[in-house]
Parts: structure tokens; sequence; C-alpha cells
């Protein structure tokens, strides 16, 4: 068997699909002891093996793998995997990465405890990576295809996560899911508790007491931790600028974290066409910060830290090496 015969890949060089976009898939039957790593990605990155034995190292700890078993890399996650010495693997790969990968690969089977999985039905999985294949191309159509191929992996993905879920009978835990669920597809929007209720079929009430006995926080408190998480990954992992990152998380915090100071704003705004002599009754003073847990207080001034510490290198010259700024930033949204 020669080489090309061993290994069929395809690698797309450019796409316009920013939601999700395929950057390489293919097939390979390794050679005894072939290794990659150890090294990073710049995408996700899920193999199947179909036939073999290899190990899977990340996050400090060594995987197994035989037939039927997945394992995920995540971006900029340290991985190394090797074929086996006496039984090298054949394995199945496709790559993939844009605005909503993050959450396809959410609600997978796989998590950072938990980077491998053992697929119930292969043959249905490796179809679906081997379609994908086969529909390359850099054509339009052919982008469409891969990428509606890639959904429907996923979704065999999702199915396996969700039978494996213990059942929950419960009412209340069925209502928690359906509002997380929201939540992480419409946190980037304008929404409030009202808004997830809404979705929910509950009412606001009803919605704080199951979150808070299944949850042990309030949906605005998760609603709040959700978007600070998915900020502070958009800061690590983005391929976007710096100032667009600043804008993107400041919008978060500007109308999660401190929604009297969104509120001010809108006022503010709203006065600026009022008459001279009715403007002096607006209020001017910084929105009160007793309201807010210390957690997420302490986690968003750690958040404005970063962003004032990236906006203040940028100024710079990148062959500039020089020290970060020790201080403490207060942070400071309304000025």
């Amino acid at each position: 068997m020669t080489i090309n015969e061993m290994k069929q890949s395809y690698k797309q060089s450019y796409t316009d699909n920013v939601e999700l976009s395929i950057f390489n898939c293919g097939h390979e039957y390794c050679q005894p002891g072939h290794t990659w790593g150890p090294g990073v990605r710049d995408h996700y990155l899920i193999h199947l093996v179909v036939a073999g034995k290899g190990v899977y190292q990340v996050n400090g700890a060594s995987h197994t793998l035989q037939e039927g078993d997945l394992f995920l890399a995540k971006p900029n996650q340290l991985i190394t995997y090797a074929a086996d010495e006496t039984d090298p693997w054949e394995y199945y790969w496709v790559g993939f990465n844009g605005a909503c990968a993050n959450k396809l690969v959410q609600q997978t089977p796989f998590s950072d405890a938990h980077p491998v999985h053992h697929c119930k039905d292969p043959q249905t999985v490796r179809e679906a990576l081997y379609n994908i294949y086969l529909s390359r191309g850099p054509e339009p159509q052919c982008e469409a295809l891969m990428t509606g191929y890639l959904y429907i992996f996923m979704a065999h993905l999702m199915k396996e996560a969700r039978e494996a879920m213990p059942n929950v009978g419960s009412s209340s835990s069925q209502y928690v899911l359906a509002a997380i669920k929201y939540i992480q597809f419409n946190y980037s929007h304008d929404i409030s508790v009202d808004d997830i209720a809404k979705a929910v079929g509950v009412s606001r009430s009803h919605l704080y007491r199951v979150f808070m006995s299944n949850v042990g926080q309030s949906p605005i408190d998760y609603l709040t931790s959700y978007r600070i998480s998915e900020a502070c990954s958009l800061l690590k992992n983005s391929s976007l600028s710096i100032a667009e990152i600043a804008v993107f998380v400041w919008a978060f915090l500007t109308s999660s974290i401190f929604p009297a100071c969104s509120k001010r704003s809108r006022a503010c705004r709203r006065a600026s066409t009022w008459p001279r002599w009715r403007r002096r009754v607006l209020p001017h003073r910084r929105p009160s910060t007793r309201n807010i847990s210390r957690t997420i207080y302490k986690e968003q001034t750690c958040l404005l830290r970063k962003i004032r510490s990236l906006l203040w290198r940028s100024k710079r010259s990148p062959t500039t090496e020089t020290a970060w700024p020790t201080r403490t930033v207060r942070p400071f949204l309304c000025r």
C-alpha cells in the first residue's frame, strides 16, 4: 500500500462560512508508532477509530483507544496521539470551527474531563464522516454539502449524549435544562429573566425557585456567569481583533453586570433632547455595586483588567517587550 493509499485528506484554505466551517477531513491507515504532537490545533478536531489501537494524551492524562472510540481535540489544547506499535489504528477525522462550533460541541458527549467517547453506532458515524470527505471541493455547493454532513455527524453525537443523560423525570429539571439551553443560544442578545421564563413557559418566580433548587444560583446570576465565561474564552481563543473583542465584551458588561449603567446611558441619551433646565435633575453618579455578588464583581474586575491590558499593549510596538502594568484597574463603566 502506497503512502497516498494510506492517507486520503482534504484541507480547505478559505471559507466564507463564519458560523460553521470545515478546516480539514480525511481517512488514514497509520503506520506502527505513527505520532502527532505534542502540539496544538487552532480548530476543533474529532477522530473516529475504525480499526486498530492507539493512545491519546491530553490534559496530563493518557487514554488507550480502540475500534469505535472517538476523541476530541479543542483549539489551543496541547495534545499527542500515537498509533500502537503492533496494531496501528485506522481512523477518520474532521476539523472544524466557527461561531457556533463551541455550542455544538457542548451538546456532545465530550467534556474536559471526558475527551474520549465510545460510539454506540460507529457505522452511522463513519458514514457521516466519509460523506464529508466525498463532498470535498472549493465550490460553494461542495462547502454547503460538507457543512450539512458535519451537522448530521454532530447530530448523531448529540443523540448519544442525550441518551446517556440520566432520566430526569421531574418537571423542574426539564424547565432548568430548557432555560440553560435558551441561555446558551441567546446569551449574546439583550435577553432578560422574563424572556427566559417566557421561552420555557413558566413564571419568573417559578423559574427562580427551580433554578435555585437545581443549580444553586438564580437565572440572572447563571446568565451573567455564562456571559463572562464566553467573553473570557473569546479573549483567549478568538482570532478577532482586540478592538472587536473589547467592544463585544464591553456590551456584555454594560448590559448584564451593570444594568444600572446601561439604564443610565439610555436615560442620558433621552435627556440630551430635554431643555437645559430639566437636565439638571438627572443623577450623575456611578452605579452602585452593593447588589452585585463579590464573585461576579471579582470576575468582572479581572476581565476589565485583561481588556485594558490588551488595549494598552496594542498601542505599543509589537517588537517591544515590556512588563505588564501591575497596578489595580478599577472598573469604571460610566464617566
